[in-house]
């Protein structure tokens, strides 16, 4: 079972990872600034496998990959929120960070509550409810598959390049 780390809206990418940790891809320098203003309880408690639920507009702000970097380099399974960023929602992705958005789930969850959460069909059970979400679809799900674009295209070569360069 994953745990739940919940946050609110407008979370944005300098409250994921204040900018003094921007200037580094040292992992265990990203795992530390991850959340650590915002949250800090977040990297002494954070365990593989966990999950963040947050309100509308998750990863607002500034353009940072350090941002879903971060999330990813503490184990985070999956953010699920009501809505997100859009580039921080493509940052993700092509990081292979799992993103699912599902706008229910926000108001029912508890921090602290444990959830089972399938990336590929964006369910998420918490205290025996079902929510379904929305997954990335088509290349961006085998994007999170490969672990990252750069996952995807060492492992399907040219036609995986032609298939993102179609992608809007």
């Amino acid at each position: 079972m994953a745990r739940v780390f919940k946050l609110g809206d407008g979370v944005s990418t300098d409250a994921i990872i204040p900018g003094r940790y921007n200037v580094t891809t040292d992992r265990d320098t990203l795992r530390r600034g991850c959340l650590v203003e915002a949250r800090p309880d977040f990297g002494q408690n954070v365990q593989p496998g966990d999950v963040i639920v947050a309100g509308r507009n998750f990863g607002c702000g500034s353009s940072r990959e350090h941002a879903p970097l971060a999330i990813k380099e503490n184990g985070v399974a999956a953010v699920v929120a009501a809505s997100f960023a859009r580039i921080f929602y493509r940052n993700a992705v092509n990081i292979g960070l799992p993103v699912i958005r599902c706008d229910a789930l926000h108001d029912f969850v508890e921090d602290g509550d444990d959830a089972e959460v399938d990336v590929a069909r964006a369910r998420v059970t918490v205290r025996g409810r079902e929510f379904q979400g929305e997954a990335p679809s088509g290349v961006a799900l085998r994007i999170i598959e490969a672990g990252s674009l750069i996952g995807m295209i060492r492992e399907g070569g040219w036609a995986a390049v032609e298939e993102v360069s179609h992608v809007s």
